[in-house]
């Protein structure tokens, strides 16, 4: 697979696409763009992890750019470190839910957000330009490290007003962790700590960076966490991905309530103290709008990306937003995904309620969403999705992001792929076998 170039920064298999070469000359064209200062610089737990850092600092330096290395941390972490320093940007080396052997670079601004489109593209202009402002031997940037990142982290997020700790540490939970073996190895049970859990059962949460199983938190991944939530009777399991932006939860039954839900409990837990809209992207659960509408509030949709979330969060003055990926995004900390602040939130709600994990997932309601690829062969993506759209054009129909068609009973939201002959269609229905009716219904439009 070739080298994946996007606004937000590279990623591909280390010692195949990604290599050295294309590190720095990215890594360059960034501290180019920035035009010097300060840049931090974190990592997940990946193997090529250290090996990475060092070419990446190295080449920030020689931009002139001071370099902060926060080591092995969260991407949200990483974000709040931009802030504290008053930082020119960051850069995270993590490729997410990608394979062990895969790594990145991802790449924020000033204000802790990842690059929008017209930022990205001029940082990729710079590099195919090769014009990289270097600088003379007096004026390389330094490097020094934090060590307290993750501490000064969770430290703002006790400090929200929401947040008690007495409160969640006087429940007794009993709480279980699957951090994959990835950035939030440490600093997940760590947060736990903090929060007066007494009682921590974790499992893959040796940073090393070698994932035991598929690092996505899909319920296909973790039975290995249901299993040891039923096994030592925990109230509750949270899972994340190896940079540690996405949650997903494991309730005491050991059931995994799955990634839509996690932003749901966030909405219903904040709404509650500070109304406002809130905002998510059109391919996540309409329980989204269920929620907001039980505290009379909006729920506005953006295109698909945290930066498109973040985009229309600060637009519409969002009280919080999120994707379906498990992704909490929280501005009273910063723009971006944040599993640490999604797991206090989550445990705070619980204790307030008095209710178990698993009574609380009953209390919201169904929806299953089913996701599909519709092979193109000859077709073209954009004449398929405007024949769709004079199909359904007298409906309800949304073309911020491709097309979505809300119906009735439930909606599917078609998106071309960047990188495959596809179409990604994703259909959303309070039974399964609505929601593949409707799925089976738009690939009938196309033959």
């Amino acid at each position: 697979m070739a080298l994946m170039i996007s606004v937000s920064g590279i990623r591909g298999i280390f010692g195949e696409d990604l290599n050295p070469e294309n590190l720095a000359r990215f890594t360059a064209a960034y501290g180019t763009w920035i035009g010097g200062g300060t840049v931090v610089v974190g990592r997940d737990s990946r193997v090529t992890g250290e090996l990475c850092e060092k070419i990446v600092a190295a080449t920030l330096q020689s931009t002139g750019c001071d370099v902060i290395l926060a080591g092995i941390v969260p991407t949200p972490t990483v974000a709040m470190e931009v802030l504290r320093h008053g930082a020119r940007g960051g850069i995270m080396l993590s490729a997410s839910h990608n394979p062990a052997e895969w790594n990145a670079l991802k790449l924020l601004n000033e204000k802790s957000e990842f690059l929008d489109a017209t930022q990205g593209e001029q940082v990729i202009a710079i590099a195919e330009s090769g014009k990289m402002a270097y600088v003379g031997y007096d004026q390389i940037g330094s490097v020094s490290v934090s060590d307290d990142a993750v501490k000064d982290h969770v430290d703002k997020i006790l400090a929200l007003p929401y947040i008690h700790a007495g409160q969640i540490a006087a429940a007794n939970f009993s709480v279980a962790v699957d951090a994959v073996n990835g950035a939030g190895s440490e600093s997940f049970p760590y947060l736990l700590e903090r929060l007066g859990i007494k009682r921590i059962e974790k499992i893959h949460c040796t940073p090393n960076g070698l994932f035991p199983h598929n690092p996505e938190p899909l319920p296909e991944h973790l039975g290995d966490i249901c299993n040891l939530v039923k096994e030592k009777k925990c109230d509750i399991g949270f899972v994340t991905d190896p940079d540690g932006d996405r949650l997903a939860v494991v309730d005491n039954n050991g059931r995994f309530i799955g990634e839509e839900y996690t932003q749901a409990a966030a909405f219903d837990f904040l709404l509650g103290k500070k109304p406002g809209p809130i905002v998510t992207n059109l391919s996540s659960s309409m329980v989204n709008e269920d929620i907001a509408g039980k505290y009379g509030q909006v729920c506005h949709r953006s295109a698909v990306g945290e930066i498109n979330v973040v985009k229309k969060m600060q637009k519409v003055g969002a009280v919080l937003g999120g994707e379906g990926n498990g992704g909490v995004i929280n501005p009273d900390l910063h723009p971006g995904r944040d599993g640490l602040v999604g797991i206090a939130m989550i445990l705070q709600h619980l204790a307030e309620l008095g209710v178990t994990s698993a009574e609380y997932r009953d209390s919201l309601p169904d929806y299953t969403i089913v996701k599909r690829k519709m092979q193109l062969r000859d077709l073209d993506a954009d004449s398929v999705l405007k024949h769709l759209l004079k199909r359904y054009g007298n409906g309800d129909t949304d073309t911020t992001d491709g097309l979505k068609i809300r119906f009735e009973d439930g909606w599917a939201h078609m998106r071309k792929s960047n990188t495959e002959p596809i179409i990604r269609l994703y259909t959303e229905a309070a039974s399964r076998e609505r929601a593949e009716a409707i799925a089976d219904e738009i690939q009938n439009q196309i033959g």
